[in-house]
């Protein structure tokens, strides 16, 4: 099973491996309390999209375009999320606020879609 949660939310036992799927650490979130098990800053949308984006809503359907074109170059690490996934229950963690327009949104409808 693949969740999402915002890293902000308390950490729970059924979240499984937590994997951070930002390139920036959460402000004010301390390792110890993140209880991230591996930060996959590298699958996250690139510097310069990311900071395109910049949470504009309006950006969103071309942000979603060009991150997906992005991940094509990064099959290895949705395969690293795919073969923990088949251990068990992983929970993509995310620090934006918006919990509809967020990269690991995007992640884990590729990653799904890719598994059926």
């Amino acid at each position: 099973m693949l969740k999402i949660k915002r890293i902000y939310e308390e950490p729970d036992d059924s979240d499984g491996f937590r994997i951070l799927v930002d390139r920036l650490w959460p402000r004010g979130m301390t390792k110890q309390r993140a209880k991230v098990d591996l930060w996959l800053k590298d699958i996250a949308p690139s510097t310069e999209l990311r900071k395109w984006f910049g949470h504009d809503l309006q950006r969103w359907p071309e942000f979603y375009n060009r991150f997906v074109l992005e991940l094509e170059t990064k099959k290895e690490l949705l395969e690293l999320i795919e073969k923990r996934e088949k251990a068990g229950t992983v929970t993509l963690l995310f620090a934006g606020r918006d919990e509809k327009h967020n990269e690991a949104v995007i992640l884990k409808e590729i990653i799904d879609s890719r598994l059926k």
